[in-house]
């Protein structure tokens, strides 16, 4: 087993998962319910499972592709995806306030 490799995944996705969607759903079913053992489980299931799928997906792709293709497709996409969060959201500035925007006639 590469012990470097394993450390660096776990520290990688350790780091990632912090502060996102999961974690704070986890928060809250916690919080919320009589069996927090279960939402532990529930939770580290549904992140192995995530991860398995990412694994052999990653893995297919390498079989394809060169891996320098897949390790720049993938930096390609993390670049674009932190530089898409760096921009303000458009969901207010382009929605319609009234309904005469929105074509409605009283």
């Amino acid at each position: 087993m590469d012990w470097q490799l394993l450390g660096l995944s776990f520290i990688t996705v350790f780091l990632a998962e912090l502060g996102d969607k999961s974690q704070l759903a986890a928060i809250a079913l916690g919080g919320s319910s009589k069996f927090p053992r279960a939402v532990f489980f529930g939770t580290a299931g549904a992140l192995l499972l995530a991860s398995l799928i990412g694994v052999l997906i990653g893995e297919g792709a390498a079989q394809i592709l060169p891996t320098q293709w897949v390790k720049i497709s993938a930096a390609a996409g993390f670049a674009i995806m932190g530089i898409r969060l760096l921009w303000p959201s458009s969901d207010s500035e382009d929605s319609p306030e009234s309904p005469a925007e929105l074509g409605i006639e009283n």
